[in-house]
């Protein structure tokens, strides 16, 4: 059976999967992976024959997909803010969303010569790997709970030749005593009462450790104080945030001493992003 076909018939398995508007380009993509070839390839050999060993492979990547495994733990990379991520089902896939953080960051680091950064929760490293590729002044720092998570953000960071510093522990236990001029976070801020209401990609396949909070402000309550007392008089701190938590976290924030408290949003008009600085 030619390619073409195949690919026809991994559209309909993939149909029956939970995001059919995706089928096509996901079947295109899982096969572009294994074969290790781009999309003009394929435009080019659609009429070649597909069998073999290689067939049975996409079998089974296919299967995958179609039982809600992200696209992205299958072939083991993703994108964000234009540099290439391995990702594992030990860490979030980096979304869209966060690139609104860097930007954010990006923009308050021009305040100061040879920023000091923290972030907090590394995860993949996308976060402070993005910082430092676009601010080589900078002096970045990243703390994960996570042993798996922090050796995965060690690889990134090497891959796209930044330097970081990564520490492991809790929150901002291991700068205990440090001092920074930003300090940036995407913490996990989901309420565990909204499980149920997760598509099945992130539900079923994403680290829980990652995604809930309790309420979904619980780490907020803890890392906020931290971050001030940490943060050099005229310091920034920058964190991403959840869908309504905008008057909860500019309370917290107010609370412990912050002041030009700004929230921005994402592309669907959701305040995504909270920054405030320490006076």
């Amino acid at each position: 059976m030619k390619l073409r076909e195949w690919l026809g018939h991994a559209e309909a398995q993939l149909n029956a999967g939970p995001h059919p508007d995706r089928a096509k380009r996901d079947a295109e993509a899982l096969l572009l992976h294994l074969i290790g070839k781009n999309k003009a390839w394929l435009m080019a050999h659609a009429e070649d024959e597909f069998a073999g060993c290689t067939l049975i492979r996409y079998a089974g990547l296919l299967e995958r997909r179609r039982k809600g495994e992200p696209i992205q733990y299958i072939t083991g990379e993703t994108e964000f803010y234009g540099l290439p991520f391995r990702v594992t089902p030990d860490v979030l896939i980096p979304r869209p969303e966060t690139e609104h953080l860097v930007e954010k960051v990006l923009k308050i680091a021009t305040a100061f010569e040879r920023p000091r950064i923290l972030d907090i929760g590394t995860g993949s490293g996308a976060i402070p790997t993005a910082l430092a590729y676009n601010l080589p002044q900078a002096q970045v720092t990243a703390s994960e709970i996570s042993a798996s998570a922090l050796s995965l953000a060690e690889q990134n960071a090497s891959r796209n030749r930044v330097v970081i510093r990564f520490l492991q522990g809790d929150l901002l236990a291991p700068v205990d005593g440090e001092t920074f001029d930003i300090i940036v976070s995407n913490p996990p801020y989901v309420p565990a009462t909204d499980r149920d209401s997760l598509s099945v990609e992130v539900r079923d396949h994403e680290p829980a450790l990652a995604l809930f909070a309790d309420d979904g402000l619980s780490i907020y309550r803890r890392l906020i104080p931290q971050a001030f007392a940490a943060l050099v008089p005229g310091g920034f701190i920058a964190l991403e945030i959840g869908y309504g938590q905008q008057p909860a976290i500019h309370t917290l924030l107010e609370n412990a001493g912050f002041t030009d408290i700004q929230f921005t949003p994402d592309l669907q008009g959701i305040p995504r992003v909270a920054i405030a600085r320490r006076p």
